[in-house]
């Protein structure tokens, strides 16, 4: 797959805010996040009262769909930048095959990871932070600048994987708690999961990419 560093990146931003300007300027913001947003409970089988909305997306295709929709301006427009960010690196290192798959687990993982800890909500989830969690994680293993060594048995990559993790989610509790009873709830089991699986899956897939090449 040869395409130019940096355009599957300017891809999923332009689809993103694509999908963000056709859902509002059509006024379907109610009806893309219901239909297509992750509701946990969804994957425990239950079936909720949305017949009014006809069609919805299937329960387990909603992972990657509620990761192209966003509760607002302010929301998409952090995501994006983001991915803007730290997507071209990511890409560069990766090729945009592989990182396609990165974002694709990166959705995944954040949406079971807030289920394991929250399987019967009925609050649909959206937004691409899991995905870009993901990347993001990739992003820190693969440019952080300090030399991480061994300890004991454990290589040295192993022990700077444990500390970003532990990092990120000593930053998402505490985002967790600053924003604790507002309206605009943050998943932040979400973006850890995101992160976790950005942070495993870079070795492999980097691994992956030179010995096929």
């Amino acid at each position: 797959m040869n395409m130019p560093a940096g355009k599957l990146t300017n891809g999923l931003i332009i689809a993103n805010v694509v999908i963000f300007l056709i859902i509002w300027i059509f006024g379907w913001q109610q009806q893309a996040l219901l239909r297509g947003g992750f509701f946990p409970i969804r994957l425990s089988g239950e079936a909720l009262d949305l017949a009014a909305y006809g069609w919805l997306v299937p329960a387990w295709l909603t992972p990657l769909s509620s990761a192209f929709l966003h509760s607002g301006l302010l929301h998409i427009s952090f995501n994006m930048l983001m991915l803007l960010f730290c997507g071209r690196f990511v890409e560069q290192a990766m090729g945009p095959g592989l990182m396609a798959i990165l974002y694709v687990v990166g959705a995944y993982a954040a949406a079971f990871a807030q289920y394991a800890v929250d399987s019967g909500s009925m609050i649909p989830m959206v937004g691409a932070s899991g995905a870009i969690s993901a990347i993001l994680g990739a992003y820190a293993l693969l440019f952080a600048r300090n030399r991480v060594d061994a300890v004991g048995p454990i290589p040295g990559h192993v022990v700077r994987i444990i500390w970003l993790t532990l990092a990120w989610v000593g930053i998402q509790l505490m985002i967790g708690v600053a924003t604790s009873g507002s309206l605009q709830g943050i998943a932040i089991f979400a973006h850890i999961g995101g992160f976790v699986a950005g942070l495993l899956l870079t070795r492999p897939l980097l691994e992956w990419r030179f010995r096929s090449a």
